[in-house]
């Protein structure tokens, strides 16, 4: 540590990320004794921090929020880290770049320069995607999802063209909210269907709190992200036991495997087999999609396995040629 002021800054943002914090845990991550943990904890005090001293055989303190907790203080890491998230909010999907950049050039203009350099060396162009969502939307469904309490909303068709849906509001248990590939949803659990269901949240328009309390049920596998994950390779049930593509299959395409390596998703198994070939197995929502996708690397490819696989690259041929020889004239 170079001295007490940064050994000071570090206690404060350690008692910032933990709610509770032994004395004998903050002196062992200081590398310092208990007795100057204290002296520091006092030294904050004097400065307007509310640290609350927690009862105990090694005793331990609390940073008390309130309208009185002086401005927030960040170590050089933490203050970069905000820095960085607020230049890439844009492509986050909540519609809060304008308020992103304000934030950014306010957090710059009272960093010291040597971490102002670091910042800028980073040149982010952040583009935001093609459905945003409006914050305030975002904070009521996070806050139905907080509270536990049922979440009531209309839903949006998803094209304009289709017609307006004339449903009532929906009613739903809502569990966890996820950003993915630059889209919020909602993972929440419909009592009308016995089923998990996610709704994009840039669809939906919660209508006045129902303040109607549920008991929240474990989201199968115990991980939302991986669940929410499986739903879009087309998993259904709700025991969460399958996480892997509902239909896998073996190829062995005509090219080197460093030719295909970048276009594979990351849970695919590519094989070196000669210089000249490779193995590639991987997996699709639907037989057809996973011929089509081993297709699309426009190289010569021999199907492996399973049969499904076969008949959808033969049914797909078919599909394709009939496409190439019909007649392109509009009918009359």
């Amino acid at each position: 540590m170079s001295g007490p002021s940064s050994r000071m800054l570090t206690l404060l943002s350690l008692l910032q990320v933990r709610r509770d914090w032994a004395g004998d845990a903050l002196a062992e991550r200081l590398d310092v004794s208990p007795r100057t943990v204290r002296r520091d904890v006092d030294r904050l005090r004097e400065l307007g921090y509310r640290i609350a001293s927690l009862r105990g055989p090694a005793g331990g303190y609390r940073l008390a929020a309130g309208s009185e907790l002086p401005p927030l203080l960040f170590d050089d890491d933490q203050a970069v880290a905000v820095a960085l998230a607020l230049a890439v909010a844009p492509a986050s999907g909540a519609d809060i770049a304008d308020a992103a950049a304000r934030a950014l050039a306010t957090v710059r203009q009272v960093m010291p320069s040597r971490l102002r350099h670091r910042v800028d060396a980073v040149d982010v162009v952040a583009t935001a995607g093609s459905t945003v969502v409006d914050p305030e939307v975002l904070v009521a469904v996070s806050n139905a999802v907080r509270s536990s309490h049922v979440l009531r909303f209309g839903y949006r068709p998803a094209w304009p063209a289709e017609a307006p849906d004339d449903r009532p509001p929906r009613r739903v248990e809502p569990h966890a909210v996820v950003a993915r590939s630059g889209r919020w949803y909602l993972l929440a659990w419909v009592p009308e269907a016995a089923d998990w269901r996610t709704y994009r949240i840039d669809r939906m328009e919660p209508r006045t709190p129902t303040g109607l309390p549920f008991a929240r049920r474990p989201v199968p596998g115990g991980d939302v992200a991986a669940f929410v994950a499986a739903r879009f390779r087309g998993a259904s049930g709700v025991d969460g036991s399958t996480t892997s593509w509902p239909c896998t299959g073996t190829v062995v395409l005509h090219t080197p495997a460093r030719a295909v390596a970048p276009y594979l998703d990351q849970d695919a198994v590519l094989e070196e087999l000669d210089g000249r070939t490779c193995r590639v197995t991987t997996g699709s929502w639907s037989w057809a999609a996973l011929a089509a996708r081993f297709a699309g690397f426009a190289v010569p490819f021999t199907v492996i396995g399973p049969e499904q696989l076969r008949t959808a690259a033969t049914a797909l041929a078919d599909r394709l040629r009939t496409a190439a020889s019909a007649d392109p004239s509009p009918a009359s």
